[in-house]
Formats: structure tokens, C-alpha cells, sequence
């Protein structure tokens, strides 16, 4: 049955899918009011540390006080979800207890909040939908076989970028063409040394945090959007931190093609990001041995070829998540996993970082993250991103140098370290 028919059946008899929501900034308030909109799904309860946000969001979407409860205790918000009220919380945690919800989404962009929610849920057999990307490339994989043996399931979200690139590298599968390159547009060159002060009137101009828009122009999103969509196919970076080159859609399959071809890869299958009139688009790059294929190719006017470009020319952020939603607590499927560390986004200094301090989040003026192949990073001890936050300098780092395990020491204490360690040695025991 196709998803919109099966929510309106929910809709019809009164048994929409009910979801909670972790983190109501820009993503997270969006997807509660795209939810509330929808047929057959709801976001009925929404957990924030600022509880006023939630609350600002169930005031706009229509929600009446009256219709609101505001606790940390499972008992009461069970109960109030029973008699159709909205929960509103500062635990993360205790969505994923409450047996009155179908699913969990993630939306806060925090590693460290994003592994405890997603294992929580694991714990309680819940689905959980991450539109935390940098919580997947860090822990997705332990993650995912988790949530696998707990019966559930865990997915990166159908809207962001690694969603939607990754149903156009399934469609070219599934059509039997080769993919040479997977990737996406950037709307603006990478600043390296973009911080939250520097970008601040912007952000505010946008209602943006101030620091995850220093993430976007750092190139620490596209980093690990990237990332994600190397770990879920298989597609690697062709160097450290990828191309980046300034193209636009028609040239897309005359540059991210081999160098043999007259492009820039030293080989194909790759992952990489037009800063050219692309964006918000995704693309693949594909190809095919076959005469026949080509031919009809240029039948439908996709050119002469050898190489090809499927192009969508959006991603819907929020509002495409509910579609992860219904896949997972409808048919048990996920839009895009890490099933294994292809790649890994190593931290980098963004300025000078001296002894005894210590790294802000994704963002913040000290880090920023560059992708590399997995094997490559590990070789040279490279600090993961994701566990960057929280973690002291051991030693003197230079600006645009690795963050390493000789100079850098993670948050021990911090629940995705421990479940990274985890994950790191599953991961060597199956090589």
C-alpha cells in the first residue's frame, strides 16, 4: 500500500502514528508543524532543554494551553497522552519510554544527546529517525545493529541531503547503471574560519543558531553529510575533504567522472560537492557498459554519454522527514544507515588551540571537520568529530592540524565515547 493511502486509512480510523521530537530549534519546530499537517501522523509529544520553544511551537501549529502538559515523569505523560493532550519535556530520554508513542525523531544536532536518545530507543524497541546526521557518522553503525537485534528501526531522514542521495543512488541501482559519484551542492564556498560571532546577524537573520550555520559554512555539515552517504554505499572521498569544485548541473557528469575522461576523479565511485548553481540539489553521476543502454539514453535526452546525471533539484529538510517515519513504523524500513565506517570525519584546529583548553560543539570556533577515508584517519589517530566536543588539548595544535590521540583527548565520561569504543572494536573483530 503506498504510504499517503496507508496514513489516510490512520487518519480515517483514528490511529495516526504518534511521534516525539527531540529538539525543537529550526528543524525540529519545522517537522512539528509539517507533522500537523499530515494525515494519519502526529508529533504529539516534544522534548527541548529550553521548554519554551515547544511551547512557542504547539502555540503557533494551533494547540491550545489547556491541551499541553509539561512534565519529566513518565507516569503523568503517559497519561496525558491517553486523553489526547500534548506532552511537552526536558528529557530526551523519556520519550523513548513511553509506550504511547510509535517513533522518535532526533533533531538536535549534538552527538552526545543524539547516541543516548537513539540507544534509549533501541533499548525500548522504538524506532528512532535521526536528523542527526553527526550522531550517525560517529556511532551509526553500532546503532544500527543495535536497533536491528532490538526489532526496530534505526535511519538517518528522508529530506536531509544523505536521504534523498541516497534514493537516487537506489534508483540507479536498481536501473543496473554503474554510480561514479554521489553527491550534492554547497550554496556557498567553505569559510574554514566561520564562527558563531561571525555569522551571527546572518543566523538571526534566517532564525538560525548562530553556531550550526558556523557548521554549514565551515564545511563541517557537508563533511559529514558526505560521510554519511560514503558509509551507507560504499563510495569513498577521492581526497581528504573531497573536490569541492565550482560546477554547475550540465557539467556535473563531465568533471566528477575519471581523470581518463577528462574529470577530476582519480577513480570512480565516489562522494563529493559542487560549490556551482547546484544546490539545494543532489546528484549522481552515473554510467553503463551497454550499447543499447546508451543509445536509449540519448533517446531520452540525457546526452551522449558515456556519463549521465540524475539530478533533484531539492531536499525538503523537516518536511520530507515524516516519509521516514511512515517507512519505519509502517513496513520496518530505513531511508539511509551506516552499516560500516567507509569514512570518517576526522577534527581539524580552526585557529591555534593551546594546552587545557577545551572544544565547543560543531560550529564553535575551535573545530571543524574534514572527511577521509576511514582507514586513512585511523592511521593517523585522528579525533573523530563527533567525539571533539567536550575533549581537552593535550598538546599545542596548530591551525588547519589534525586533532589527534597524541594531542587531543575526548570527554571519557561522555556516553558516545563509550559507545564509539564499542562500536571500534565490534568493527575489528568483523575485519
Amino acid at each position: 500500500m503506498e504510504i499517503y493511502e496507508h496514513l489516510q486509512r490512520l487518519e480515517a480510523v483514528g490511529d495516526p502514528i504518534r511521534v516525539g521530537l527531540v529538539g525543537c530549534g529550526q528543524m525540529g519546530s519545522g517537522l512539528a508543524h509539517s507533522m500537523y499537517q499530515i494525515s494519519g501522523m502526529n508529533g504529539v509529544a516534544i522534548s527541548d532543554i529550553d521548554v519554551e520553544r515547544p511551547l512557542a511551537t504547539l502555540k503557533a501549529i494551533g494547540i491550545p494551553e489547556s491541551g499541553i502538559v509539561v512534565t519529566n515523569q513518565v507516569g503523568p505523560a503517559e497519561d496525558a497522552l491517553r486523553s489526547g493532550k500534548y506532552v511537552v519535556t526536558e528529557d530526551a530520554v523519556m520519550l523513548a519510554k513511553l509506550e504511547s508513542l510509535d517513533a522518535v525523531v532526533e533533531a538536535t544536532g549534538l552527538t552526545e544527546v543524539g547516541a543516548m536518545v537513539a540507544w534509549n530507543c533501541i533499548l525500548h524497541s522504538k524506532h528512532v529517525i535521526m536528523l542527526n546526521v553527526e550522531t550517525d557518522v560517529t556511532v551509526g553503525p553500532i546503532l544500527h545493529r543495535l536497533a536491528q537485534k532490538a526489532g526496530c528501526v534505526y535511519t538517518a531522514a528522508s529530506g536531509d541531503e544523505p536521504g534523498v542521495c541516497k534514493m537516487l543512488y537506489n534508483l540507479a541501482g536498481t536501473m543496473g547503471f554503474e554510480v561514479v559519484c554521489l553527491g550534492k551542492g554547497k550554496n556557498n564556498p567553505i569559510d574554514f574560519g566561520a564562527t558563531p560571532d561571525s555569522c551571527r546577524e546572518e543566523a538571526e537573520g534566517k532564525g538560525m543558531n548562530p553556531k550550526m550555520l558556523a557548521a554549514f559554512k565551515d564545511g563541517s555539515k557537508t563533511m559529514v553529510e558526505l560521510a554519511a552517504m560514503s558509509n551507507a554505499t560504499g563510495l569513498v572521498p577521492d581526497v581528504p575533504g573531497m573536490h569541492g569544485v565550482k560546477v554547475d548541473v550540465p557539467d556535473l557528469n563531465k568533471v566528477f567522472v575519471p581523470k581518463e575522461d577528462g574529470g577530476i576523479l582519480s577513480r570512480p565511485g565516489c562522494v563529493d560537492y559542487s560549490t556551482g548553481k547546484v544546490a539545494p540539489g543532489v546528484f549522481v553521476v552515473i554510467t553503463s557498459p551497454d550499447p543499447r543502454v546508451r543509445v536509449d539514453m540519448k533517446f531520452y535526452s540525457m546526452g551522449p554519454g558515456p556519463y549521465y546525471t540524475l539530478y533533484r533539484p531539492y531536499h525538503l529538510c523537516a518536511i520530507e522527514t515524516p516519509v521516514s517515519v511512515a517507512e519505519a513504523v509502517l513496513y520496518g524500513e530505513s531511508t539511509i544507515v551506516s552499516k560500516r565506517m567507509v569514512s570518517e570525519v576526522a577534527t581539524i584546529a580552526k585557529r591555534d588551540l593551546k594546552v587545557g583548553e577545551i572544544a565547543g560543539e560543531i560550529g564553535s570556533p575551535e573545530i571543524f571537520g574534514r572527511t577521509y577515508i576511514f582507514e586513512e584517519a585511523h592511521a593517523q589517530k585522528a579525533i573523530p568529530l563527533g567525539l571533539a566536543p567536550g575533549g581537552k588539548v593535550l598538546k599545542d595544535i596548530a591551525k588547519g592540524d589534525l586533532l589527534t590521540e597524541d594531542n587531543f583527548a575526548p570527554n571519557p565520561a561522555k556516553f558516545v565515547y563509550e559507545l564509539r569504543k564499542v562500536q571500534d572494536a565490534q568493527l575489528a573483530m568483523d575485519a
